[in-house]
Order: C-alpha cells, then structure tokens, then sequence
C-alpha cells in the first residue's frame, strides 16, 4: 500500500507554487505532495480520530459493501457514505463497483507523510 503525501501550504503559497509549475520555473519532483491543505487544523478535521479508526477497520476487514461497513462500524450508511466520498476525493480510499453494483470501500494508502514548510524561501 502507498503512503499519501500531503502538503500544509497558504493560498498564496499554493498559488505561487502553481503558477511556477505552469510558467516552467519549477518542476514537481515524484516525491512532491499530491494533496494540499491550507492548514493543519483543515487537515485534521479531513481526518479526525474517528475516520482514521475507520480507514484501520476497512483495511483489517475488508468489507464488500458500505452495509458490511456500517455494521461492522456501528455508523449510519449515510453519513458513511458521505465521509467516504469526502476520503475518496483526497485519495484515502477507493470506492470499486462490487457484487451487484455494491460501493466496496478499499483503503489505498497506509500511511500519511505530512509535508510542511516552516519558513519561506
């Protein structure tokens, strides 16, 4: 399983960042966040104690539904199903079509590598 690399950059940073890799001034290295986040406090509340204990379930149990997942997880589906899509968009899990078109949730990453700059250059 892959680590997820996220980045912890200020809209300005960010901005700066993207308009040096359009204008050919820099080029992304492979070990280059793929996620970016404004702050940490943003970051933790995409990943509170409780997805994360989440995450752990799917990838020790490896449910093939979102119903297996919200039995085993005690969680409503709804809000399941929402925090999964919020997870598959920066790339935590993955949703795959299963059985009879049923939503399996597989993890896609084991760990977070958390990218974050204290000074300016």
């Amino acid at each position: 399983m892959k680590t997820l690399k996220v980045g912890i950059a200020t809209h300005e940073q960010f901005k700066a960042r993207t308009m040096a890799i359009a204008k050919g001034e820099l080029k992304p290295k492979p070990n280059d966040p793929k996620v970016w986040f404004n702050s940490v406090e943003i970051f933790a509340k995409v990943l509170p104690e409780r997805d994360r204990e989440l995450l752990e379930l799917i990838a020790a149990r490896q449910p093939r539904s979102i119903t297996e997942l919200a039995s085993l997880s005690g969680r409503k589906k709804a809000s399941l199903s929402r925090t999964l899509h919020k997870m598959e968009r920066y790339g935590l899990v993955k949703l795959e079509k299963g059985f009879r078109g049923a939503i399996m949730p597989k993890a896609s990453c084991k760990h977070v590598k958390l990218h974050l700059d204290l000074h300016s250059a």
